[in-house]
């Protein structure tokens, strides 16, 4: 899933009446969410427990066997706000960082700390180690996404925590290059038959021998998690193109299409790099 991966800001604008004159009014702006991620080192799967009556709601504990003492990661950058020590009780060590725009994160239960109030840190930069301080019965790391003092439903890499369950997540925090695959983006079932290379990037042919499908996605390789102009296009020999443009912060698509044995044509783009298949894998 790709929630905050467009990087789009948002407004909305109402009309008022005063002494029988129509005004304008544009609502604030809304800014796009950071595009969090797992709060751990690049390629560590944690499992990311929700549950009903959790205080506050929609925060998320990460657990892992021996996770005491592991290294935890900024999930985006910004500003530390709050770094706390309530000893034996509610969040124990637990950090704050400010993301701008009212979005903030909040990390407790932490063994120590490794930050202070005020300083800048970036996506990836350890902050702190987990572990079991405050009222808790076993060391986890507690998490929240918090937007203009609300807790949010979580939302990591792209993918939506479930409510309420244990979900595997792994870490793509600071691992370098693109944090998506083609067979992310395609989902499950679907492998890569063909690629070609772009300035700035890649577009994957995928199949899924499952659905009879097709699928193509654009994957980035600069500008990553900025928005900029990515395309994904899929066409079956026969039918109309399917598109997917814009300016997306990693990747354009997923596009699918039925074709079993009907030649398909593909492509994609990145900036002014651009590719076009003639029809073609048809068996």
């Amino acid at each position: 899933m790709r929630f905050f991966r467009r990087g789009l800001v948002l407004a909305a604008a109402g009309v008022l009446g005063v002494a029988g004159a129509v005004l304008a009014v544009q609502a604030p702006e809304a800014v796009a969410a950071p595009n969090f991620q797992v709060p751990f080192a690049c390629n560590t799967t944690v499992t990311a427990a929700t549950f009903s009556g959790h205080s506050p709601a929609n925060a998320v504990d990460f657990q892992k066997d021996g996770i005491s003492g592991m290294p935890v990661l900024a999930s985006a950058g910004g500003t530390v706000s709050r770094v706390e020590n309530e000893g034996s009780v509610s969040y124990g060590r637990w950090i704050e960082i400010n993301h701008g725009g009212g979005y903030r994160t909040r990390y407790a239960h932490l063994s120590s700390q490794g930050v202070s109030v005020g300083q800048n840190v970036t996506l990836g930069q350890q902050i702190g180690k987990a572990g079991a301080t405050g009222g808790v019965t076993g060391p986890h790391l507690h998490y929240e996404q918090i937007l203009n003092g609300a807790v949010q439903k979580a939302v990591l890499d792209g993918r939506a925590v479930p409510y309420f369950g244990h979900t595997a997540f792994t870490s793509h925090n600071k691992c370098g290059g693109n944090p998506y695959t083609p067979t992310e983006v395609c989902g499950s079932g679907f492998s890569v038959i063909d690629s070609h290379a772009l300035t700035g990037g890649t577009v994957y042919l995928l199949y899924s021998a499952g659905s009879l499908k097709n699928c193509v996605t654009t994957l980035k390789s600069t500008s990553l998690g900025t928005a900029s102009p990515v395309s994904a296009m899929l066409q079956v020999q026969g039918q109309s193109a399917v598109t997917d443009s814009g300016s997306f912060q990693y990747y354009a698509g997923p596009v699918s299409r039925a074709a079993g044995s009907t030649c398909v044509k593909w492509g994609g783009s990145v900036g002014s790099s651009s590719y076009t298949s003639p029809y073609e894998h048809c068996g």
